[in-house]
């Protein structure tokens, strides 16, 4: 057997590590020491010498890592499941076209973002063309060397992420054999440590078009601090990452384009690429049309939500309120109802945008089950996202208190009496459920614990107790108000993933290595396009930068202050296509029983190429457009050239100058509103 060269060396840890031993290896890195009682499993060892060990290991328990799985029978089929590429991918050789430099969204952040990224801000759009492609500027790739590549999972766990690891390993496989793919055991703990495992065709011959992200594991944890950076830096470097992609959503695409920035300044070959993968589906812009997980989460949870449906109108004396996961945003909430048809939703954003209290929430719901059991109908069924308790004014400003307590050290016994004389008071006037779970420690991103907060029930219970007294008042004459409660959050994100995700994040791990192959750093891999078939998919990259906005503060007149530059969550459009469709229709969802039922996700047949209503309805081909008006910008330079008659000139002068004027006065009124306080 001819021996591989040593830059080509593959290595891989024990494929059996179980995760108690990373839990405890996290604990070494910390301190820098190992346990005496176990192996050192992060060790790299040749390939050859190790094949006993990897049998060894795949026999070991049931949570170890990269194992195969056992598959029931769809999932066999499923696994067998083979997405198609975009014309533009298909083949060895694909055409990059770069094109103009990009900025931000708004223009008042430009000097922000580009301070705190001056290596990778200002880079140029990357689309990627098939090899036939007559494009002039085009170039072809045709150096494809051997790579060394990371990938790792951040954040939770959207259905689809197995697929972006797939399709990325095909895609060096198909253009170097020898090329590397590791993956981090364990989220960006295993990314620290240096916890890798190899990943081959074997490895993922039963992960395929499944959910999860048990191959490699996850964490939640950012790469933000210091000690962080650096322990990726290292990790990079060790390991000799010609890049490293790193699947998440919002804070880790964040954190990707901080290490971007940071291995630039280092000089270090290893080239960040971020992948949007979230079933929150927050990670939109411009450039980003859903995410990988999203449509999943969302088919799973609309059969869910129209089998209560179901249930209530059959009973007829239940009122189901239902939480949905999204965090902050109320993509999902919007989505599933446009799919299910319950009778009513809460966005957060509406809340937000009309600064509605607990007490107007409260007598929304009441005057909607009022008015529905004049006609007789005493069930209902209502969703809330996650998000909603931080859209609420008073209850958002109470949580900024007790997090600015825990954040000082006061114990959770103790914060009631330190409270502002108002937040005391609110929080003395709410249930004690909730009580204990608004005094929970935020998270990473100081966000509070919404998967914890039973938003449902806490308004089920001040419904319930307002339709008491409006019946012991006589103003109701309907029967007694009965509540039913339901969280639907971690029922369907380790869900097969339905066809569109799986076709989707197969072709975002293609697109990643051609952000490798063109050298690109800081990028996010997209497709636009998405509402179409995917022989219509438009495949590029975009600069992380491109997306980041900068949040400004009105702290009191005249002063103002400035977050970080970052990804921040998109939020509902309430002027979106989606949102109109929901609010035309939301009085014949709340009193005519319009339920829907889309039923279980569907892999063949009717349903199975079905996208999510949000993104079908809108048209926001964005990187199409910006091809379009490259073209026509083309059109003036080839007609508007010297030696052009003066009737053209003037013409064209006249023309631009008026574009110039509008677009000017939009970009400034963009950039002119600060949040307040």
């Amino acid at each position: 057997m001819t021996p591989e060269p040593p830059n080509t060396l593959k290595v891989h840890i024990l494929v059996g590590m179980r995760r108690r031993d990373l839990r405890r290896s996290k604990e070494d890195y910390k301190t820098k020491k190992r346990p005496t009682n176990t192996p050192l499993p992060a060790l790299l060892l040749p390939e050859l010498t190790n094949q006993t060990t990897r049998r060894k290991g795949q026999r070991g328990m049931d949570s170890d890592f990269g194992i195969p799985r056992e598959l029931s029978d769809l999932q066999k089929l499923r696994s067998l499941y083979q997405p198609g590429l975009p014309p533009c991918l298909q083949g060895t050789t694909v055409r990059v076209e770069f094109g103009d430099v990009t900025t931000c969204a708004d223009p008042a952040d430009v000097h922000a973002i580009s301070r705190a990224f001056p290596h990778t801000y200002g880079q140029p759009l990357a689309h990627f063309l098939r090899a036939t492609a007559k494009v002039p500027d085009a170039q072809i790739i045709t150096d494809h060397p051997a790579v060394r590549v990371g990938i790792v999972f951040c954040g939770r766990q959207s259905p689809g992420g197995h697929n972006v690891v797939w399709g990325l390993q095909n895609a060096l496989k198909i253009h170097n054999p020898k090329s590397t793919l590791l993956g981090f055991l364990g989220g960006s703990e295993g990314f620290f440590a240096q916890k890798t495992l190899e990943i081959t065709d074997d490895i993922l011959e039963t992960y395929k078009n499944q959910g999860g992200y048990d191959l490699l594991g996850r964490t939640k944890d950012q790469i933000r601090t210091t000690e962080q950076v650096r322990a990726a830096l290292t990790a990079c470097k060790d390991l000799k990452l010609d890049a490293l992609v790193i699947i998440g959503g919002v804070t880790s695409n964040t954190d990707a384009a901080q290490l971007a920035e940071t291995f630039a300044v280092e000089k270090c070959q290893t080239k960040v690429v971020g992948v949007p993968v979230t079933l929150n589906g927050d990670l939109k812009n411009q450039f980003v049309e859903t995410n990988v997980g999203f449509d999943t989460i969302c088919k799973v949870n609309s059969q869910l939500i129209s089998n209560v449906c179901t249930d209530a109108l059959s009973a007829e004396k239940y009122y189901y309120f239902i939480r949905l996961m999204g965090r902050k945003a109320s993509h999902v909430a919007l989505e599933c109802t446009l799919q299910s048809h319950p009778n009513m939703v809460i966005l957060g954003e509406e809340v937000a945008a009309s600064k509605l209290t607990l007490f107007d929430l409260t007598k929304k719901i009441c005057d909607a089950v009022q008015a529905r059991a004049e006609q007789d109908k005493n069930h209902g069924v209502i969703l809330l996202p996650e998000g909603l308790i931080e859209s609420i004014p008073e209850v958002y400003a109470l949580l900024k208190e007790i997090h600015s307590l825990l954040k000082q050290g006061v114990a959770p016994d103790s914060i009631s009496s330190q409270l502002s004389p108002w937040a005391s008071a609110l929080l003395e006037f709410l249930p004690p459920f909730i009580k204990r779970e608004l005094l929970l420690h935020p998270e990473s991103d100081d966000s509070a614990q919404l998967s914890q907060i039973e938003t449902e029930k806490l308004l089920a219970h001040l419904v319930e107790a307002e339709m008491n007294r409006r019946l012991k008042e006589g103003t109701y004459k309907g029967k007694k108000f009965n509540a039913i409660c339901h969280f639907f959050g971690y029922q369907a994100r380790g869900s097969l993933p339905s066809k569109f995700d799986c076709d989707y994040a197969y072709v975002l791990g293609h697109i990643c290595y051609h952000i490798l192959a063109a050298g690109l750093n800081g990028y996010m891999a997209t497709i636009s396009n998405l509402k179409n078939p995917s022989n219509k998919w438009r495949c590029g990259a975009a600069p992380i930068t491109a997306m980041m906005t900068v949040k400004h503060w009105a702290q009191s007149p005249g002063a103002s202050s400035i977050g970080k530059p970052a990804i921040h969550p998109a939020t509902v459009d309430l002027k979106g296509k989606a949102y109109e469709l929901l609010r035309v229709n939301a009085g014949r969802f709340l009193m005519e029983d319009l339920y829907r039922n889309p039923g279980p996700l569907q892999f063949d047949g009717p349903g199975a190429d079905s996208k999510a209503v949000s993104l079908s309805v809108e048209d926001a081909d964005y990187m199409g457009r910006i091809k379009k008006l490259q073209e026509y910008l083309d059109k003036v330079r080839n007609i508007v050239k010297p030696g052009c008659s003066q009737d053209v000139l003037k013409a064209a002068l006249s023309v631009m100058s008026s574009v110039t004027e509008v677009l000017s006065v939009m970009s400034s009124t963009s950039s002119s509103g600060l949040t307040t306080l």
